[in-house]
């Protein structure tokens, strides 16, 4: 590792770190350290990162915003790439755009929506990173990444890159190939939109917003949803009429906004967020028969 690290600095990939606190790095602010670091700040920054990676063969994945994440108390063996702001371009042609993978999909939806082009109305509120949203076909309000994506240039853990096209990303609820065959990490995304009504727009992505701030608690460190909606029962709805609302173990708390999220009321831990995720499970599936899974992508050490 010591080797990786001398060379990822002498290439100046961007920043190099040890023993990262990865609590600092997630929206639910909890996880251990990650071994390696890696905020590369360009795309070709970060495909040497790959090289340098594969070289030494050192296990690897990567992060956007960190929502949707819970990391272990014990944190990652390993590297952890970031990616940010290094990965943030955008290029607007017409009704199609080409987006960086640390882009903020909120920032991108509000601008987007300003220059009166339609089809991203859904990912006003959604947190996350338009690499992420790609990643795990992040949707809303009957809508989803897959509605308008073309394809996604992708770097693959072989340090080899390709465009995947819509339906090679072989989209379904909230997953991608990229969660269930074909690792890789979305370095830039292009999505098709339509021309519409600016003001129309406008208004749709700010109640979208708003909606959001009125019925989830991201006033508090969360991952977002926790669970994956048992269709066609709703997993907050499950959760709330079980009477789960409020309870907690630990720091981590069933918010009482709603029921399909957890917050880090003050220190929680990791465990104490898994514990709880298993109370629910339990608890749905005693009342109802139902086997709750989990939309949270859960990494790091046992």
């Amino acid at each position: 590792m010591k080797e990786a690290i001398r060379e990822l600095r002498e290439l100046n990939v961007g920043k190099v770190l040890e023993n990262e606190a990865l609590a600092s790095h997630t929206t639910m602010k909890i996880g251990g350290p990650a071994e390696l670091f890696v905020e590369p700040s360009s795309i070709e920054n970060l495909e040497k990162t790959m090289k340098v990676i594969k070289k030494y063969h050192i296990k690897w994945r990567a992060i956007g915003r960190g929502s949707n994440l819970l990391v272990s108390d014990n944190g990652i063996e390993g590297a952890v790439i970031k990616l940010s702001s290094g990965l943030s371009d955008l290029e607007i042609n017409g009704t199609e755009i080409k987006a960086g993978a640390g882009y903020s999909l909120v920032s991108l939806a509000t601008q987007i929506s300003k220059k009166g082009l339609s089809g991203l109305e859904f990912a006003g509120g959604i947190p996350g990173s338009v690499g992420g949203a790609v990643y795990m076909n992040a949707g809303a309000h009957g809508s989803d990444i897959s509605n308008i994506l073309v394809k996604a240039r992708v770097l693959f853990e072989d340090a080899t890159i390709a465009w995947l096209t819509k339906e090679e990303m072989e989209f379904s609820y909230r997953t991608s190939i990229l969660q269930t065959g074909k690792p890789g990490i979305v370095i830039e995304a292009v999505f098709s939109l339509r021309e519409g009504d600016r003001e129309k727009i406008v208004e749709e992505i700010r109640n979208n917003k708003n909606y959001r701030k009125e019925t989830q608690p991201y006033n508090h460190p969360c991952a977002g949803s926790i669970f994956r909606n048992p269709l066609p029962s709703y997993a907050g709805r499950l959760i709330e009429e079980s009477g789960l609302k409020g309870h907690s173990i630990g720091g981590a708390k069933i918010s009482d906004m709603h029921g399909n999220f957890i917050v880090n009321a003050g220190g929680a831990t990791a465990e104490d967020v898994l514990a709880l995720i298993q109370h629910i499970k339990d608890t749905i599936f005693d009342k109802y028969g139902i086997k709750m899974e989990t939309e949270v992508e859960i990494i790091g050490r046992k």
